[in-house]
């Protein structure tokens, strides 16, 4: 099984990424997880479609995405909601309008995050259940996983060392994999 998981964060330092690359050592034997970023697109704009096309990143991350068996959303949270540049790009693949089925429609995604805050990714993750459902996709909601206080969970050089969140984010996985093989 392929899943990929896309980091909404654009920060080196970004707690979504480390968390990213926590699942993937965290996945199961048979699944391989995908590390994706949204590095490279650009701010959406319809003439820059029209006279251009999509833009190469566009193009690639809308390849891995209608390749993969599901989609992991690994959301930050900015001001209680989805942050611009990741709902930016989720708008990105939704171009040209006839495509949204192949990249998204009936796809399993599940929705996971962390943040600095008390509350985790609540706002954000509760925000993309509409922009999900737009799209067509299939979310999974088996289980939940809000990261809080992010900064105490990473250490500097972004790796796991919060074994409760370990746990919970492997069990995540897990059931999100149950989930994508049973659609």
């Amino acid at each position: 099984m392929r899943l990929v998981g896309l980091s909404g964060s654009l920060r080196a330092a970004s707690y979504n990424t480390a968390l990213l690359r926590a699942a993937q050592a965290a996945a199961p034997p048979d699944v391989e997880l995908v590390a994706a970023g949204i590095q490279g697109i650009p701010l959406f704009d319809g003439d820059l479609e029209t006279e251009q096309g999509l833009p190469e990143a566009v193009v690639a991350l809308k390849a891995l995405i209608a390749d993969c068996d599901g989609l992991m959303l690994f959301t930050p949270e900015y001001n209680n909601s989805i942050p611009g540049p990741f709902k930016n790009a989720i708008d990105w693949l939704s171009r040209p309008a006839s495509d949204i089925g192949r990249v998204f429609g009936g796809r399993p995604v599940a929705v996971l995050g962390a943040s600095p805050g008390p509350f985790g990714t609540m706002m954000s993750q509760a925000a993309w259940l509409p922009v999900l459902r737009a799209l067509g996709t299939a979310p999974w909601f088996g289980q939940r996983l809000l990261v809080s206080r992010a900064g105490a969970v990473f250490d500097a050089e972004g790796r796991l060392i919060d074994e409760d969140v370990r746990q919970r984010l492997t069990a995540f996985v897990a059931g999100f994999a149950d989930h994508v093989r049973g659609v």
